[in-house]
Order: C-alpha cells, then structure tokens, then sequence
C-alpha cells in the first residue's frame, strides 16, 4: 500500500440531534481524509463535535441523533467505496462494516467489556461470527494478538475477567477488539482518558505501532494537543462543530493560522519552563449550541473578531500543501 492511500473521505458531514422540540446541530459542513498508515488527531474542547464525528463514521448515534446530510466514503483495497451516511445503522452493511473493516476504541474501558464474558471470549466472538474460523484457530490468533499487545502471560490471562485486569490493561483489551479483523480504519476516542501518564503514553506508543505494523487508517481523537503532537501525522482542528484548521502536524505546530489553533497552543504547559511562561486560558466559554449564529462561531472569544465574522460563515482558505484554514482574518494574521 501507498503512504498516501485513501481509507476514509468526509464530505460535508451534517449530523444533528432531536431535543425535545429544538433540533441540535453538532456537526457542521465537515470534511477530512483518513489514509493507509497516518494518524489523523481530531482535537478541540469537550462539546466541539469530535466523538459524534465518530460516531456517525461508525453510525453508533444514540437514538435522536441522525446524519442529515454529507457522504461518508469507506474505501477498500480495490479501490471502491461505500457510503457509510446511506446505510442503515443497524442494517447487515453496517453491522459488518464494524466488524470487519473499522475498529472503534472507547474511551471507557470500565463500560466496553461485558463483565460475564472471559476476555478471550469477547475478542474471539469476531473471529468466530464473521469468519467464522475454528474455535481452536481464533483462539491461537487471540493469544498471539495479545502478546503482540503486550498482556503478559497471555495464554493464561485468555480466562480471565475484565474485573482481573487493571485500566491500562483494560485498554489493551479494547485496542485487541478493535484490531483482531485487521480493519482498514481504526477510531480511537479519547483512549488515554482515565488512564495516568505512564500508562498514557504506553497507548500512544501501540497506536503508533499499529499504525506502522498493521498500515490502518487511525483516527485519534483528543482535546489534548499534547498527544496529538506526539503521535499524529496530521491535525483536524475542530470548535462548534467545524473544522477551523487542518494540515500536517508540522504545519499546525509551526504555523498555526486561525486564532482558535493559536489559543490551544498557548494554553498547553511547556516542560521546563517553569514560571518563565504562563498558561493563557481562551477567554470566554463554549457558547450554547443551540444560539450558533450565522458567522464564526470563535467570534465571541476571538481578539482578531469584527463585524464581518460575527455575520457571516468565512470559507476555507488554502495556505497551501494540504494546510487549509477558516478565518476571514488569516491573511491579516499570518502576515504577522
């Protein structure tokens, strides 16, 4: 495969929620790619859109939420693609989409394991369902994944209960569901939550060595630009529902072009530096998404704002090489 083969194509994804009376609208016009063997990193504030992003990829909705418009292009090996966004959720597509060709990683181990089942159990029941493989093989290929996973004594362990692993390992597990079908496309949301740093970064090091053994399209998701820096290939900069800046993870470290990207950047601590330089929180709060006006809706918390952004939506400027950003000031920035 190519480094630049292409897995995943968004276009225009539109998804909302039913509320009552009120229609909530959470993803707004978005559009990105995921290829063969990178890492795309999906960062923003909590609420911006990210894991109902995922969770349309997979349609894993809740029940009131819906894909109201955009495509969500899978691509295989052949080169054909389906539409995800003309499925059926549950529908046998669907169904064996997710089993077979995108992996999924929760971010909350406690609630991804069913407590009555062996580990092995759960992670064979692809195996034996879509490929219907042996007992004796699927068990020999779960063992081995394991290992791979680094679960010590992993033979032994194929018995035990989610209850009789820590929350690292817990993860492992996760990660070992998502990966046992080879998937073309691996989301994981917030995986690193709950976990602490040593473990953390443990994670973050098998994405990368998944990324690279297995040659899966990953889609990280995190509001921790910390992470995204560590382990992505690229960077989708998301807030209310749009994305306001994507490119290399070079190009958004290096030159950040929208203020909402510059403001993350400035609130992240820097090892070593002590109280030589301070934190700078984004002023403001996260405006209820309900009230989204017509314009950019980083305008109320944004410095650069005039009257032009508070009335009308800025396009996509391209500042070439795949880095594009969406600001009616970029040029005015970035000239700085």
């Amino acid at each position: 495969m190519s480094e630049k083969e292409l897995v995943l194509q968004v276009r225009n994804l539109k998804t909302g929620f039913e509320t009552g009376r009120t229609r909530i609208t959470a993803v707004r016009d978005v559009s990105f790619e995921a290829y063969a063997g990178r890492i795309l990193g999906i960062v923003g504030e909590s609420g911006c859109g990210k894991s109902v992003t995922a969770h349309s990829i997979t349609q894993l909705l809740p029940r009131n939420g819906t894909i109201e418009n955009g495509e969500l292009l899978f691509y295989d090996e052949s080169g054909g693609f389906q539409d995800i966004a003309q499925m059926k959720p549950d529908g046998k597509m669907m169904r064996r989409l997710r089993s077979k060709s995108i992996g999924m990683v929760f971010q909350d181990p406690m609630r991804s394991l069913n407590p009555v089942y062996s580990v092995g159990s759960q992670i064979m029941e692809k195996l034996l369902n879509y490929q219907r493989m042996p007992v004796k093989q699927a068990k020999e290929v779960v063992i081995d994944l394991l290992e791979r996973l680094n679960i010590p004594e992993a033979k032994e362990r194929f018995k035990d209960y989610p209850h009789q692993f820590s929350g690292g390992m817990k993860q492992r597990i996760i990660i070992a569901i998502a990966l046992v079908n080879n998937p073309r496309l691996l989301i994981a949301d917030e995986p690193t939550t709950a976990l602490d740093v040593t473990i953390q970064a443990q994670i973050l090091d098998l994405l990368k060595e998944i990324q690279k053994d297995y040659n899966s399209a990953v889609i990280l998701i995190t509001h921790n630009m910390g992470i995204v820096a560590e382990v992505a290939d690229d960077i989708a900069v998301m807030y209310m529902g749009r994305i306001m800046e994507r490119g290399s993870t070079r190009q958004i470290f290096s030159n950040p072009a929208h203020p909402y990207t510059r403001a993350l950047l400035k609130s992240v601590p820097v090892l070593g530096l002590g109280s030589a330089k301070r934190l700078a929180p984004i002023r403001g709060v996260t405006p209820d998404p309900r009230f989204v006006g017509s314009g950019c809706s980083f305008a109320p918390r944004c410095d650069f704002a005039d009257e032009c952004c508070e009335k009308s939506l800025p396009p996509e400027v391209s500042l070439g090489e795949g880095h594009g950003v969406s600001c009616h000031k970029a040029a005015q920035i970035n000239s700085k």
